[in-house]
C-alpha cells in the first residue's frame, strides 16, 4: 500500500496520466483527510476550481491542492510529535491517564477527521493549514465559548453524526464538529439548549 508521499509524488509525475494524478491525490485523502474524506475532497476541489468529476483536471491544480494538503499535514505531524514528546514526559512523572483532549487525539491519529465535517458540503472556507493552526491554538489554550476555527458561537449538539463520536456539538458557521475539550461546559449546555430548541420548532 503505498504511503502518502508515494502518492504525493504521482500527482507531481507529469509522466503520469491525468486520471492516474487524480486518483492519487485521491488516496493522499485516505492517509490524511483532516474534514474527513469526502468532505476534504470538497474543500480541495473548491478552493482549486476542480470539477470534482472531471477525470483529466487541469495538473497544475492538481498539484496546488496537493500543496494545500501537504501543508495541512506537516502542520499536523509537528503537532503529534510534541503531543508524543508530552505524553513521554508526563509518563516519565506518573501520569499514566491520559486526559480528555488525549482521548479526542486518539480518534483523530493520522489526521483523519481532525476537524470532522458531518456535512461534506459544509467546511470551512480557510486553508486547510491555517485551520489546524487555528485548531491546535485552541488546544494549547482554555477552553472558549466559540468555534476554534471560526469564531461563531452558534454552536448546536447534534445525535447522529456519521463518525465517531456519534454525537457532538457542531459549528453552524463552518461545520466542524468542535471537539469537546474546547468548549466550556456553560458553551456545551447552550450547544444542547440550542438542539431542544431546534427539535421543539420542527414538532
Amino acid at each position: 500500500m503505498a504511503g502518502f508521499r508515494s502518492l504525493a509524488r504521482q500527482v507531481r509525475d507529469p509522466r503520469c496520466d491525468l486520471a492516474l494524478r487524480r486518483y492519487s491525490l485521491r488516496k493522499c485523502l485516505e492517509r490524511f483527510a483532516p474534514y474527513g474524506h469526502r468532505a476534504t475532497w470538497d474543500h480541495l476541489c473548491g478552493r482549486h476550481r476542480i470539477d470534482p468529476e472531471d477525470r483529466a483536471p487541469d495538473p497544475a491544480r492538481l498539484v496546488a491542492a496537493l500543496e494545500e494538503l501537504e501543508d495541512a499535514r506537516a502542520v499536523w505531524l509537528a503537532y503529534e510529535d510534541n503531543f508524543a514528546d508530552r505524553r513521554k514526559r508526563e509518563k516519565h512523572h506518573g501520569l499514566r491517564r491520559p486526559g480528555h483532549i488525549d482521548d479526542w487525539h486518539r480518534r483523530t491519529w493520522g489526521g483523519n477527521g481532525v476537524a470532522r465535517c458531518d456535512t461534506p458540503a459544509e467546511h470551512p472556507s480557510a486553508p486547510l493549514g491555517e485551520v489546524l493552526r487555528r485548531l491546535i491554538g485552541a488546544l494549547e489554550a482554555e477552553p472558549g465559548e466559540a468555534c476554534p476555527v471560526c469564531g461563531q458561537t452558534h454552536i448546536v449538539w447534534r445525535q447522529d453524526l456519521e463518525h465517531e463520536p456519534w454525537s457532538g456539538p457542531v459549528c453552524t458557521g463552518c461545520g466542524i464538529v468542535v471537539p469537546q475539550p474546547l468548549l466550556t461546559p456553560q458553551a456545551i449546555a447552550a450547544a444542547r439548549r440550542a438542539a431542544q430548541r431546534e427539535l421543539a420548532s420542527v414538532a
